[in-house]
């Protein structure tokens, strides 16, 4: 299986590493990390990961994984990785996203007319690409798996991989990796965070996009 993980400038690194480690358990498996460009790419949190080839000598992909990022304008500018993405998607067995990748999908088209999630400041912004957005950590829609905010796209992954690989390969995977949350607050979601941490969480996420500097 063929596996293209989109990498851009900006990108939030969870979004790809948390899906990378689950879909390593697949047998066969053959990862291609690509870009616009090949090259180092800077996360939006400062860390540099390297894409090895350019999206247009990618294989063909039988599975595609979009990450978000706290900057969505800078992957919305790409028109070669929208283009990439319009043009190969629809062929994908599988077309993923994880956070704010959900939007670069709409960009492409692919999320037209289908339910889709991506992370909760974002949410709404769904709609102006024709998608119904879902209040759900992960929605399967067709052959479209969109993902919520960061962390979610480990349970993306695990989804997926139960499709492509059966419940048990899944669970053995997310034991392997011990994938157990057991967090020590209950803000994790916008649903059951109280009003002042949804507005420091916003402040935080809005002074981090504001500092990234392109490589």
């Amino acid at each position: 299986m063929n596996v293209v993980f989109v990498l851009y400038e900006a990108m939030t690194a969870l979004d790809l590493v948390g899906p990378y480690q689950v879909l390593s358990g697949l047998p066969d498996l053959r990862v291609t990390l690509a870009a616009s460009e090949s090259g180092p790419k800077r996360t939006d949190s400062g860390m540099i990961i390297h894409a090895e080839c350019a999206l247009r000598d990618a294989p063909e992909p039988d599975l595609i994984v979009v990450p978000g990022t706290g900057r969505p304008d800078v992957p919305l500018a790409d028109a070669a990785l929208i283009a990439w993405l319009r043009e190969n998607g629809p062929r994908a067995r599988w077309t993923c996203s994880v956070c704010t990748g959900a939007l670069l999908l709409g960009a492409a088209g692919l999320l037209t007319g289908r339910r889709a999630t991506t992370h909760w400041l974002a949410r709404e912004a769904l709609r102006q690409f024709g998608a119904e957005p879902a209040h759900e950590r992960v929605v399967v829609d067709g052959n479209v798996i969109s993902a919520a905010g960061v962390s979610a796209g480990i349970d993306m992954a695990l989804t997926l991989l139960s499709r492509v690989s059966g419940e048990n390969t899944a669970r053995a995977v997310q034991l392997g990796i011990e994938y157990d949350p057991q967090p020590p607050f209950d803000s994790g979601s916008a649903d059951a965070a109280a009003p002042q941490i949804m507005e420091l969480a916003t402040r935080l996420l809005s002074d981090a996009a504001a500092k990234f500097k392109p490589s």
